[in-house]
């Protein structure tokens, strides 16, 4: 007759680490709170009884499921990537649990999946960019889920944010490439409807544009998915249009990393014959050859920052700040005086 296994408790954890079900519990929901010697006997009190954590009498007790979810536009590339990691770092440094969901640039899917979460217990949302219906806001609100912004800055809207101006730093490294001497001027830019910082990014350019008295509705634009192919058949578009930019200004690097593929393919040399910037400086950025002139978001900094808001948020039960991160230029090989 096989015997039945008992499962372990918190006071069996508590009884082989030699400390009270109270410090056992604080190690567990929030291990930054604890010093690392008891942590790292409680720890190996879990490891070796094999102890879960009653999940459902936790969240009984806290009135919180202690998970944050978090709705991308897109798992293909890295460009969220960095900022998502350190993110869900700190939150883990808080007892968090992270829920990530992707909704491919699609309204409709992310509306279905913040209602997803929030059915599902999260404590509060990070979402990125401001651009979407008016009624999820409203959800969100009566719901009274701690809501925070990424990826953008904007000093008039409801909700806190944990960001960077789009368009100004956009502007930026468009003066820069005509201080150059570049007049001649295209962009591939991202699909700008029901995306805030796609459309900030090409307004940037536009600005640079007219502060140096030059006409932005002449700018020739390729809107196009955020992808190494659609970046490579825009630039081709460009270059074989009736007349050939000098430079072409990327709505971000995995765009420009397909302009410079395109670009080798057409024979072409960079920046010798044409430059390419990007947008994001995400690692990609500096393999490239030549490597890719682009704005540096500081994407890590974010992600921490707005994990440690948000908890902030949840935990204090504020309506939270809202905090704007510098972007800066890197200037790399990819942009020249034109020739």
């Amino acid at each position: 007759m096989s015997r039945i296994r008992s499962v372990p408790t918190l006071d069996d954890v508590a009884r082989v680490a030699g400390v009270s079900t109270a410090t056992v519990s604080r190690c567990l929901n929030t291990p930054h709170r604890v010093v690392e010697k008891t942590r790292t006997k409680v720890m190996a009190a879990v490891e070796e009884l094999g102890y879960t954590p009653n999940f459902g009498a936790r969240v009984m007790a806290a009135k919180r499921t202690y998970t944050i979810g978090a709705i991308i536009p897109t798992m293909e590339n890295a460009i969220f990537a960095r900022g998502l990691q350190a993110f869900q770092e700190e939150l883990h440094s808080h007892g968090y649990t992270l829920l990530v969901s992707s909704s491919a640039y699609r309204p409709d899917i992310e509306a279905e999946q913040i209602r997803s979460l929030v059915a599902r217990g999260a404590d509060g949302l990070l979402l990125i960019g401001y651009c979407r219906d008016r009624g999820l806001y409203a959800y969100l609100k009566r719901q009274a889920i701690p809501t925070l912004i990424a990826w953008a800055f904007s000093e008039g809207e409801d909700l806190p944010c944990i960001g960077f101006d789009n368009r100004a730093s956009m502007q930026a490294l468009g003066e820069q490439v005509i201080a150059r001497g570049h007049r001649r001027i295209a962009v591939i830019s991202g699909v700008v409807a029901g995306n805030d910082r796609a459309e900030g990014r090409l307004q940037g350019i536009k600005d640079a544009l007219r502060v140096h008295g030059m006409d932005p509705d002449t700018l020739p634009v390729i809107e196009t998915p955020y992808e190494l192919d659609t970046g490579a058949t825009a630039f081709g578009q460009i270059m074989d249009g009736p007349v050939r930019p000098t430079v072409v200004m990327c709505g971000n690097d995995v765009l420009a990393a397909g302009a410079l593929k395109r670009a080798r393919e057409m024979g072409l040399n960079v920046p010798e014959d044409v430059s390419i910037t990007g947008f994001d400086d995400i690692e990609l950025a500096r393999i490239l050859t030549p490597p890719l002139t682009t704005v540096h978001v500081p994407h890590r900094e974010m992600g921490r920052r707005a994990a440690v808001e948000l908890v902030e948020m949840v935990e204090r039960k504020g309506t939270g700040s809202s905090v704007q991160l510098q972007s800066s230029i890197r200037m790399r090989g990819s942009l020249a005086t034109p020739g």
